[in-house]
């Protein structure tokens, strides 16, 4: 498919996954700096370590996930058409790896900083992500792949 096919079914005209992620940790820095909340977890090594590693797995997800669709020569721009269907690597699973890694990030930043802002970013986060860039993705993937994204959609989960 040519590049002037696809970006006329793109999923959407606006990347909103890193906007919405940005725009998560801009009002969390700020918010825990004008309304600061206290932390309402424990702070102990385990809990330190368990919110640490969601966040490090996060990246690591993130990494893996770009990574596969670098070496499936497809577009990783939310806001362009697709190349190719990817259903390997982290997407055997997931369809939304980089979404799911950006909420781990958040909550892995929410341990590390103890500022709770980040938590609730990340309860935003998934919603608007979901409206906003995961259901026009899906819709796009339905019309760009017909049956092989619907046996793909049947298999894999949205999240987790």
């Amino acid at each position: 498919m040519t590049d002037a096919k696809t970006e006329a079914d793109a999923p959407s005209r606006i990347p909103w996954p890193p906007l919405l992620l940005i725009g998560a940790v801009a009002g969390s820095v700020v918010l825990g700096q004008v309304a600061p909340l206290p932390w309402p977890g424990v702070n102990d090594f385990a809990a330190q370590l368990i919110g640490r590693s969601i966040g490090i797995a996060g990246l690591l997800l993130m990494a893996w996930a770009g990574w596969t669709m670098y070496r499936a020569r497809t577009n990783i721009l939310p806001h362009k058409g697709a190349d190719r269907l990817v259903t390997h690597g982290p997407f055997r699973r997931f369809r939304n790896p980089i979404y799911l890694a950006d909420t781990m990030v958040l909550l892995g930043a929410a341990e590390i900083t103890q500022n709770i802002w980040f938590a609730i970013a990340a309860a935003v986060f998934v919603p608007a992500v979901t409206w906003l860039a995961i259901l026009p993705e899906e819709a796009h993937l339905r019309r760009r792949f017909g049956d092989e994204y619907e046996a793909y959609f049947e298999r894999s989960r949205r999240w987790i």
